[in-house]
């Protein structure tokens, strides 16, 4: 049986149709720059993630790109950031000149750790510290209650990394009442994308910008542009950033069915979870279950849930190398995001040999992401598991 990391074949065959006639339109539109179609997708992404205004961007990378400009972050200044995410949450710090800062991740959730935050903004006595960008990976919401908190304390905004976590839910605490909020719409600015791979993926690259504030979203709209209003009059120095309008049609086809590819992603998520402790490796500490699955409680105290989305499944497992020759053997797809930790790629140059952040660098090391599309079969995840267990068996 073949069973690949991710299928898009399976997903356009009953969009293509749809797709199709979307692309069409825009091409006998000839409204090839902006225009309704990118309107639109900003004012449904914005409604349904619980944000006032959207803002069409080239890219996820892009998306935080340009809330970095908008902050007027630039050299000398400092962002804090999780050390376990894609390289584009640090490498656009470094595009503006400012200098990545990174607090070690929970080994439970693999997200920012809010006490190693506080830490680190409470050493910051110069204030070079000017914004924080947590990573909501995989598709799991960080603990933004405790993150927003510090950042309150510390006068300094907030830019959520959300790229892999449209639509995922958390469940916000404020004077003992308990609001849940999707990802992208606690911090000053949101951050999607919509490579394919994502829960909501385009047919090319395409990210989104979300805000509560009409003042920054204008100016987000005038960055995205060159900074120009009118045309060929330029209040700021921006980019080309814009959405390109044939991926706005094919991701307003797709929107309609996020809930329901969610909800089938958490299903296979589930049904992993009881194959893996079936067989007992949990018990023997071979496999583990994905770190998220334990982070789902929020606490005794009001026992809910942070809503995972599951953009990708992730196990810690031993003998790695081993175990990814053995799965290409039989013909199963696997990745592991991400080999190498922020702080230890070479282009930091000497910041790369002052950071330690244990935690990441041991997720690094042992995790492992297993296919979870939505249409993936439930005699597939079985056939996922034997091998597995043959493996270790």
């Amino acid at each position: 049986m073949k069973v690949p990391l991710l299928d898009l074949q399976a997903q356009l065959s009953y969009l293509e149709n749809d797709l199709i006639a979307a692309v069409t339109r825009v091409i006998k539109s000839t409204r090839y720059i902006q225009g309704p179609e990118v309107e639109c997708l900003e004012k449904e992404i914005a409604e349904y993630s619980g944000a006032a205004y959207g803002i069409g961007v080239t890219s996820g990378t892009d998306a935080l790109l340009v809330c970095l400009m908008g902050l007027g972050i630039g050299p000398g200044d400092k962002i804090l950031t999780s050390p376990y995410s894609f390289f584009a949450t640090m490498g656009v710090i470094l595009r503006v000149g400012a200098i990545p800062v990174f607090a070690d991740i929970d080994p439970v959730s693999f997200n920012i750790d809010p006490v190693k935050i506080g830490e680190l903004l409470a050493a910051d006595t110069e204030r070079k510290i000017k914004a924080i960008i947590p990573v909501h990976l995989y598709g799991q919401c960080a603990d933004m209650t405790a993150i927003m908190k510090q950042a309150e304390q510390y006068r300094v905004p907030v830019i959520e990394d959300a790229a892999q976590a449209i639509g995922a839910e958390y469940p916000m605490s404020q004077n003992g009442k308990v609001d849940y909020k999707r990802a992208g719409s606690m911090g000053i600015a949101g951050c999607f994308s919509f490579f394919p791979s994502k829960n909501l993926g385009g047919i090319g690259d395409g990210g989104m910008v979300i805000v509560q504030e009409k003042e920054i979203a204008e100016k987000l709209v005038l960055l995205r542009n060159h900074g120009a209003h009118p045309k060929y009059y330029h209040k700021l120095v921006g980019g080309n950033f814009r959405l390109d309008p044939i991926q706005a049609a094919a991701l307003r086809i797709k929107l309609p069915y996020l809930q329901k590819w969610h909800r089938q992603r958490a299903e296979n998520a589930a049904t992993y979870n009881r194959l893996f402790t079936e067989t007992g490796l949990v018990a023997e500490q071979k496999v583990k279950l994905p770190a998220s699955v334990y982070a789902d409680s929020l606490g005794p105290e009001h026992g809910i849930k942070n809503v995972h989305i599951y953009n990708q499944y992730v196990l810690r497992v031993r003998r790695r190398t081993e175990l990814i020759e053995w799965l290409s053997k039989n013909d199963i797809g696997c990745e592991i995001y991400y080999p190498v930790p922020l702080h230890k790629q070479d282009c930091l140059g000497s910041l790369a040999s002052e950071t330690y952040c244990p935690e990441a660098e041991k997720a690094a090391d042992e995790t492992l992401a297993l296919p979870i599309y939505p249409e993936l079969t439930s005699s597939m995840q079985s056939y996922v598991v034997e091998k597995i267990v043959q493996f270790y068996r």
